[in-house]
């Protein structure tokens, strides 16, 4: 194990005695473990080498071609909850869906949620599909809401919209772990990182119920931007921060 560390370490893994604990559990066999160092110093981010990645108290899958949820983006998650409370049976919908954690998290703190999450990526959606089975969410593969049935339109409490919004130029100052490995469309969000957003700013009053709201996570920088697009959407706008997380969460309340 202090070889282990020491590997890990000299990659530059930060919690390289953490890592090792995880990596020795996922493998079965030395030639296994072996394996998953290489690929992990190698750059590969920890989350595809073990095939999970904790977020919000859950053990979620994941696997390469698959966006990985970053911790901070459990604070939409808890502010999407508070906006259930009081609603018995909700109606969830969780666009670029990626894993669908953000759906299954929301599911477990809510459980009766029923949930209907999209990726226009067929590789998420059989993942995402793995992990919801246990909440009884479903997949869809398209582009944001097209895939969805019509006689959703109306009656959403929630839209979860982790979308892409990382502005295109900014992709090349992002750590390698994550440019190199994780999908850019992913986080390509345009030149401005807006592009996405404004679509589901657009489309949310279509799904949403008066009252609904839609959560999409953004930068701190692009939060006013952001906000006006969801206005002119004829949206209520909120920005939060919560600075523990380094988080900003952009809602927008149905009128």
């Amino acid at each position: 194990m202090p070889t282990l560390v020491a590997r890990l370490r000299a990659a530059g893994c930060v919690f390289a005695e953490e890592e090792a604990d995880l990596l020795t559990e996922a493998a079965g066999t030395p030639a296994e473990l072996e394996e998953l160092v290489a690929r992990r110093v190698a750059g590969v981010p920890l989350e595809y080498v073990v095939g999970w990645v904790a977020f919000d108290g859950l053990r979620v899958a994941v696997e390469p071609g698959v966006f990985v949820p970053r911790q901070r983006t459990s604070y939409l998650v808890e502010l999407a909850a508070e906006a259930l409370t009081g609603i018995d049976a909700a109606t969830v919908l969780d666009l670029c869906c990626g894993s669908g954690a953000l759906g299954l998290a929301l599911a477990h703190r809510h459980p009766r949620t029923a949930l209907h999450a999209t990726d226009n990526d067929p590789v998420a959606v059989a993942c995402a599909a793995r992990n919801l089975e246990a909440v009884g969410g479903i997949a869809h593969l398209g582009d944001l809401d097209e895939p969805l049935s019509p006689a959703l339109r109306g009656r959403v409490d929630v839209i979860l919209a982790n979308v892409p919004y990382v502005p295109t130029a900014a992709i090349a100052l992002m750590p390698p772990e994550s440019r190199d490995h994780e999908p850019l469309g992913t986080v390509d969000g345009g030149t401005d990182g807006l592009d996405v957003l404004r679509r589901v700013a657009a489309l949310a009053p279509t799904w949403l119920r008066p009252g609904g709201s839609v959560f999409s996570e953004v930068s701190e920088a692009q939060a006013g931007d952001a906000a006006t697009a969801f206005s002119n959407a004829g949206l209520d706008a909120q920005v939060r921060h919560d600075p523990e997380r380094d988080a900003t969460v952009l809602s927008g309340k149905l009128r």
